[in-house]
């Protein structure tokens, strides 16, 4: 029982951490996947469910090291190739600055996904299949129940260990040899897998070394600046995220003389909003302070402080070893690692300017979500709380790369519902952004006679435009809406796992194709808990930053009241109709109470709120589970179906685009309603006595 227990926690460590890391280094190599990182998440639940339909068959652990060899050569090769897409639904960064003028070009961004998912998946087949054959282990001697709290407690280390990782700057060969090293508890007892598992890894191992093209990693991205940024003079340095153009460090003092008229164009852009300015700032807040462009400027303006928000750690130590101009030296900058709408709801202060700067990003803020890193900076709300942060003279900057007309339309929209005015705007290229937006009373007087013209936008355009919220954080689409382009990628994902699915399990194929036959109840609780748990992690990144620590913490959290709720359950289990009433009244209490009414609270109130908020419903949803997974007679077979209802929830995240973020805990109620029903018509067709 105890090597039973070590193996299954050993193995869903191996799964969580192998998830995470593949999460953060594909995209590293082929830059497209960064805004796609739930599909390497439903690879996931959708091998891990190939493997538990496997569970008591030919074991494919030999799969394992292969497969992830595999996956490192193909995308070692991929890493090579520029792909482009355009137009797109969803506007994306895909700047190949780091790639040579003749590498080979394809048009279109399906392949590079389609390949990442495909091999993703294989690579997590057999660990499904150890997962899988352990928990009907303890089924068989014990109690599922028990076997299923090990797999909890082994995710929950995989998630703590990968946070510490990701904390130290450790590079991807670092990641899979700890990995590796966890694979030799199945593999050391099988001499002759070691000939295929040594020179498998030794290999794959050697590909990530070879891939990499990084000089640092940051909670977020792979960065790489020029080769000698500290030489780089007043041209300052470049600043790369996965390959792209992210940031460009440069001197922007007025009395520094300047001979490219790209350096002039630069300087001018970013003093342009001081000048237009009738008063010096005392007091200026820059969201996005990045390397210190913005920051330099305001001082270079005379500003008295100057509070600095920047949510990546390493792009702020980059910046005050390397920027030209140290503004972050200054005993006038106080310096803030931490997310910008974050800093926002709970700002102390009151500011006479406060700059955006150019803080789009180019990736997601979970896994778990469509949702990109900035988004809930450009909302309605966020620019509401940026103007409770001014003070009532006060006025308000946004750079931004303009790169489609509709996002500029959002951008003038937001600003005009939180301002009750229209922004000016400059327009042109600017080098490092296309659009200068001002607004507030500071810059009142730059307005001309245009009622008539403010009046007409107020009553007849602005009701027109898609103005992205909290509920619909989507600045980068056009509206709220499918495109083809994702309804095909859910098609093809949704292809793959059925085929997959037929492909592993006879049992499978038999069933469904002679009766139908599927264990719909544990499909649906994979389903409805993985919108829950996209709902969860993306409304606490909006109540306490979005940083990859509030990622980390509260995906620890709800593995933690999974585990409790699991624990709870087998040692005095409560009435299946009471959890299923707690889950319903606290899932409705998440959709009824919206994630801003945590916001304005002590830290410790709020802190309790949270829990509440979140581990309401997961613990109520992990009881109804615990109570219908512990009547299965394979229990493998359960979890397997769990994990491929887990794909299906994914695949539904996508519906978020067009229905909004709350919509999907209506979803998942509707899923758990259809639950107690099967529930309730199974027990109705249980003969009397």
């Amino acid at each position: 029982m105890r090597r039973a227990s070590l193996e299954l926690v050993a193995a869903s460590f191996m799964v969580l951490f192998q998830e995470l890391a593949l999460i953060r280094w594909l995209p590293g190599q082929v830059r497209v996947i960064a805004y796609f990182p739930n599909l390497i998440l439903i690879s996931a639940f959708l091998g891990l469910g190939m493997g538990c339909l496997r569970a008591g068959q030919r074991s494919l652990l030999w799969l394992w090291p292969v497969s992830l060899t595999i996956l490192f050569g193909a995308f070692y090769a991929l890493s090579h190739v520029i792909f482009t897409q355009n137009p797109i639904s969803e506007y994306l960064w895909l700047l190949y600055l780091d790639m040579p003028k003749n590498s080979p070009v394809i048009h279109g961004v399906r392949l590079p996904l389609v390949l990442a998912f495909s091999l993703s998946t294989l690579s997590f087949v057999s660990l499904g299949q150890l997962v899988a054959e352990r928990i009907h282990f303890f089924a068989e001697r014990s109690n599922a129940l028990w076997g299923y709290a090990w797999d909890i407690t082994g995710s929950l280390l995989g998630v703590i260990a990968f946070a510490a990782v990701s904390f130290l700057g450790v590079f991807p060969l670092g990641w899979f040899s700890i990995i590796a090293a966890s694979g030799l508890v199945f593999f050391l007892p099988h001499r002759r897998l070691l000939l295929i598992y040594v020179p498998a890894l030794l290999i794959g191992l050697g590909l990530v070394g070879l891939a990499e093209r990084a000089s640092y990693y940051s909670p977020y991205y792979a960065l790489d600046t020029d080769r000698d940024p500290a030489s780089a003079g007043a041209a300052g340095f470049f600043v790369t995220t996965n390959g792209s153009y992210h940031q460009r460090a440069v001197g922007l003092r007025q009395v520094d003389q300047v001979a490219q008229p790209w350096h002039q164009t630069l300087k001018w852009s970013y003093h342009l909003p001081y000048q237009k300015l009738t008063e010096k700032p005392k007091r200026v807040l820059v969201l996005g302070a990045g390397t210190g462009n913005d920051v330099a400027v305001a001082l270079d303006e005379g500003a008295g402080s100057i509070d600095a928000v920047e949510i990546d750690p390493l792009i702020l130590e980059l910046g005050r070893r390397y920027h030209p101009d140290h503004p972050y030296d200054s005993p006038r900058v106080r310096l803030f690692n931490t997310d910008a709408r974050s800093f926002l709801n709970s700002c102390e202060n009151e500011y006479d300017l406060i700059v955006f700067g150019t803080l789009d990003s180019m990736t997601r803020l979970s896994a778990l979500s469509s949702v990109r890193l900035d988004n809930f900076v450009y909302t309605l709300e966020g620019m509401r709380a940026a103007r409770r942060c001014l003070k009532p003279e006060g006025g308000m900057v946004l750079y931004f790369s303009v790169a489609k007309r509709y996002i500029e339309e959002h951008i003038i929209g937001m600003l005009a519902d939180a301002f009750n005015e229209l922004p000016v705007m400059y327009k042109g290229r600017f080098i490092l952004f296309t659009r200068i937006f001002l607004i507030g009373p500071a810059f009142a007087h730059l307005k001309k006679n245009n009622e008539v013209d403010a009046k007409v936008f107020f009553d007849k355009v602005l009701p027109n435009i898609q103005i992205p919220t909290d509920d619909w954080p989507y600045l980068y689409l056009r509206d709220r809406g499918l495109s083809w382009f994702y309804i095909s990628l859910m098609a093809i994902f949704a292809a793959l796992a059925v085929a997959g699915v037929f492909l592993v399990s006879r049992s499978m194929r038999a069933s469904l194709m002679r009766n139908g036959r599927v264990d719909l109840e544990m499909f649906l609780f994979g389903l409805a808990f993985l919108l829950l748990e996209t709902k969860f992690v993306t409304g606490m990144n909006l109540v306490w930053g979005a940083t990859w620590l509030t990622s980390a913490v509260v995906f620890g959290s709800i593995l933690t009241v999974i585990l409790l709720a699991t624990v709870v359950m087998k040692l005095k289990p409560m009435p299946w109709w009471v959890a299923l009433a707690g889950l319903l009244l606290t899932l409705l209490a998440t959709y009824c109470v919206p994630v801003a009414a945590l916001l304005d609270h002590h830290p410790f109130v709020k802190l309790a709120l949270s829990f509440l908020f979140v581990g309401g419903p997961v613990f109520f949803a992990s009881a109804c589970f615990a109570l219908r997974f512990r009547m299965r007679a394979r229990a493998d077979l359960a979890f397997g179906w769990n994990l491929l209802g887990a794909v299906a929830g994914g695949l539904l995240e996508f519906f978020s685009m067009a229905l909004g973020l709350r919509a999907l805990a209506l979803l998942a109620i509707a899923a758990y309603l259809a639950v107690a029903l099967l529930r309730q018509r199974a027990l109705r067709k249980i003969p009397a006595v």
